[in-house]
């Protein structure tokens, strides 16, 4: 009797063994379980623990609940300026409502992806190219908007959404580098023609300044050939200051005057009949003509002098022309 005893107790503590062992499930921390009986959803969640389910007839289905970093394969678009990129992202999301992410979508992890990709493709086309450049923080909100209002009804909670690279074609790149470099090259130029506005009032006022004492003048002069003397490299030419000759010329006594010397001969007064006939054009000093040539014994004296003979006019007739 008592050895029967003893077997049916050791019976049914190897059937309730084995019970617990078919029966027996552990939900960890970071996750929770969810019941299903006879393929209808159990009320409550599983916390995280050891639980019991009836064996053959209740299925548990654990969820995580961690946070998890879903990446966006890169999407190629054109914006809305007509640029070509492409643009890759990165989803950080979690469950909230472990039932619904068990019921209401039979993926979560793809349905969040798939909505993801288009998500960003549509992003790209509604921003201009400086917007995914510089402005990636008002992206990045409006992509986690977009994303987060089909996931609520799947039970999961979108945590953040980042756009992580923007890749440009190789000639946009070098149009905005040129571009680029043209701007900071027109800023160099504009500092620069600043300084030298300013420059250029100092050295007005020093000028001013300098004006009131020329001795001033003659030590920035000093000061200047200092400065390019210490780097002994070269040949300097230093100007004698003027200064110093209007120095020493005041400085120079005066000489005595020279004992009076004889005055020289005055040059004889031309007649004047002699300046009436031989005063220059113009104003020069008068010079005396030549007497006039004595006439000659045996002309006649009304005819000129040189006029040949033989016309009454004094001209040579033909032949004597011909054989002069």
């Amino acid at each position: 009797m008592v050895e029967e005893l003893l077997t049916a107790a050791v019976a049914a503590a190897a059937g309730v063994m084995v019970y617990m062992g078919v029966a027996a499930r552990v939900v960890k921390q970071y996750e929770r379980g969810v019941v299903f009986r006879f393929g209808r959803l159990r009320e409550g969640v599983r916390g995280p623990g050891f639980t019991m389910v009836l064996p053959f007839v209740d299925r548990l289905r654990k969820v995580n609940m961690q946070i998890v970093t879903l990446p966006v394969p890169a999407q190629e678009g054109i914006t809305r300026d007509n640029v070509t990129v492409r643009v890759d992202a990165v989803v950080y999301f979690k469950v909230v409502d472990p039932a619904n992410a068990i019921i209401e979508v039979e993926d979560y992890r793809f349905a969040v992806s798939q909505m993801a990709q288009t998500s960003l493709r549509s992003i790209i086309g509604k921003s201009d190219l400086d917007d995914l450049l510089s402005n990636r923080e008002q992206l990045n909100q409006g992509l986690e908007l977009m994303i987060d209002s089909p996931a609520v009804g799947w039970g999961v909670q979108i945590d953040r959404v980042e756009i992580k690279d923007v890749s440009l074609p190789e000639t946009m790149k070098r149009s905005m580098a040129r571009q680029a470099e043209a701007d900071r090259e027109r800023r160099a130029r504009v500092i620069n023609a600043d300084a030298e506005l300013q420059a250029s009032k100092k050295l007005a006022q020093a000028a001013a300044v300098m004006s009131e004492q020329p001795a001033a003048l003659q030590l920035r002069l000093l000061q200047t050939v200092v400065a390019v003397a210490a780097e002994k490299n070269s040949t300097l030419v230093l100007p004698f200051p003027v200064e110093l000759l209007r120095f020493l010329e005041r400085a120079a006594p005066t000489p005595a005057a020279a004992p009076d010397a004889p005055a020289p001969d005055a040059p004889a007064a031309p007649a004047p009949d002699a300046i009436g006939r031989g005063r220059a054009p113009g104003g020069l000093s008068p010079v005396a003509s030549p007497p006039p040539p004595a006439r000659p014994e045996g002309r006649p004296e009304g005819r000129p002098e040189g006029r040949p003979e033989g016309r009454p006019d004094g001209r040579p007739d033909g032949r004597r022309a011909e054989s002069a």
